[in-house]
């Protein structure tokens, strides 16, 4: 979503980054680029008024021209200051002392709240809290029913004691029954208290537009459950409405938090940034896809980071730890230390990396990500789906042991997979190679457990040497792997079409020799 205003902020402070001494009028005119780009991305004027008066302040102040390096020194403003636009630090969601917390969802139809309200249980309940949703939203045609979809999906409850407005029924021609929203909630209250949910996240009725009934069904519903957190669900790609609805329900409603949806969608923005500064509420979570695993804490510094190209390790790495067990991956270590990798460790681990989403996405999370945006859009994901097939149409004994898989065996695999025999031998092959070379580099950097280290010991040619001598790492990783200088591990997808800036080795990196460093003897 903010990827033009990334790549307009991203310009100008690189710009300056070849300056050794910055006068006024430089920092003028980086101001003047930066207040282009934030008003063709959306943000309020009066964000930006505020926004460039800061960095102007502290860019002409003596914390840039006492810099070592004036140009880093103001991209550290720039970066500083737009956290603070995001909100500055993470809020947390505040918790009853006394069980449930009442968690109020308002917002208007169309922005995403029931979506919403199965993220944010299913997230709750991987926090290790037991949420039951409530269908307060009795207008809106299938409103009950998608909530008890989205329930189910997540694992949770939820309350629907009235099955709401549906086309052809109901008490008159449109369906619309006479009950009671703010009765529902109160009696889901009661429900959660008596069977012991700790969370309730309470889905409320939408409009297309701001209106007293609108307001005044979910003041109702607010002073009834006396909620926590009320939580205002903001689509971020209405535009400049953006702003004038939050500040509509700030004042008929109230809320404490400001939910971002669709998030990945391709509008410019910049007025969902505008929220937390006109309206004071801090932007608690963010809702990226219309999965239920896309949905997340915002982070101020972490959004910031990825606006200016900086990348976003931080949450890469929180995946990561989501998804990948520790012992498994330390067994998997000691294994690459002692060249008994098999097969079946790399389809765990490809599985493993698929589960933390897109690869495309999380490569964009990478430093200097936004260079390559062209190349990641054409990341050809089936690939993979090719290569788990290929190793899932093997048995346990030849992911074991590939080197077992004869002719008819590849042939049989091909068939299984779908595949083309020369596929399977191209996957078996560089499974080989990269596993000769993960071991040499493994032996050199001191993985692997010393109880391998010491097995391996012995007389050169015979059961139990040291085997062959491990190969130089000249000119990239060795394997021929195309479309890469020298490959990569046994598996990996066909890079040979890949297009310009992911088929090469980053800068300074070329014809890189591991033979050359004079590495500790064990």
């Amino acid at each position: 979503m903010f990827e033009s205003l990334s790549d307009r902020l991203t310009g100008v402070l690189k710009d300056l980054r070849g300056k050794g001494r910055l006068s006024d009028a430089d920092i003028d005119a980086t101001c003047r680029e930066i207040r282009l780009a934030l008003l063709e991305a959306d943000v309020a004027l009066p964000v930006v008024r505020e926004f460039i008066k800061k960095i102007k302040e502290r860019a002409k102040g003596a914390e840039v021209h006492g810099a070592l390096n004036p140009a880093q020194q103001v991209v550290k403003i720039v970066n500083e200051e737009l956290v603070t636009i995001l909100g500055g630090e993470t809020r947390r969601l505040r918790f009853a002392k006394t069980p449930p917390t009442v968690i109020m969802l308002a917002g208007l139809q169309g922005a995403g709240k029931t979506t919403l309200a199965g993220k944010l249980a299913k997230w709750l309940k991987d926090q290790g809290h037991t949420p039951l949703l409530v269908a307060c939203d009795l207008q809106r045609p299938g409103a009950v029913t998608q909530l008890q979809v989205v329930g189910e999906r997540a694992g949770v409850s939820v309350f629907a004691p009235h099955p709401g407005t549906s086309i052809g029924g109901g008490e008159n021609a449109l369906g619309i029954t006479a009950a009671d929203p703010v009765a529902v909630a109160e009696q889901g209250i009661a429900e959660a208290k008596s069977k012991q949910y700790d969370v309730v996240i309470v889905d409320t009725a939408g409009r297309l537009g701001i209106d007293e009934e609108l307001m005044a069904q979910a003041a109702g519903i607010r002073d009834a459950v006396n909620p926590d957190e009320v939580l205002f669900v903001l689509d971020a790609m209405i535009g400049q409405d953006a702003v004038s609805t939050a500040e509509a329900f700030r004042a008929g409603v109230g809320f404490s938090g400001v939910v971002l949806t669709k998030l990945d969608g391709d509008a410019r923005g910049g007025a969902a940034l505008s929220v937390r500064e006109l309206t004071g509420q801090p932007i608690m979570f963010a809702s990226t896809g219309e999965k239920l695993e896309d949905f997340d804490v915002f982070h101020p510094e972490r959004m910031a980071s990825r606006i200016l190209g900086m990348g976003d390790v931080l949450t890469l790495i929180e995946q990561a730890e989501q998804v990948f067990d520790a012992e498994q991956a330390e067994a998997t270590a000691n294994r690459i230390g002692s060249g008994e990798l098999t097969l079946e460790d790399f389809l765990d681990q490809m599985m493993a990396v698929r589960k933390m989403g897109p690869i495309a996405n999380l490569l964009g999370m990478l430093p200097g990500a936004g260079q390559m945006k062209d190349a990641l859009a054409n990341v050809d994901e089936k690939q993979l789906d090719r290569i788990q097939a290929i190793i899932r149409g093997m048995t346990p004994a030849e992911r074991a042991n590939p080197k077992i898989i004869n002719g008819s065996r590849r042939l049989r695999i091909a068939n299984g997979s779908g595949v083309k025999v020369s596929d399977v031998n191209q996957l078996v092959d560089r499974f080989f190679e990269a596993r000769k070379m993960m071991t040499a580099m493994a032996g050199q950097m001191g993985m692997g457990s010393r109880k391998n280290q010491r097995s391996k010991k012995g007389k050169k040619g015979k059961k139990g040497g040291r085997g062959p001598t491990p190969p130089k790492v000249r000119g990239g990783l060795p394997g021929g792997f195309p479309g890469l200088p020298g490959g990569l591990p046994g598996g990996m997808p066909d890079l040979s079409k890949m297009p310009k800036g992911l088929d090469e080795l980053p800068p300074g990196l070329e014809g890189f020799d591991l033979s050359q460093f004079k590495l500790p003897k064990k």
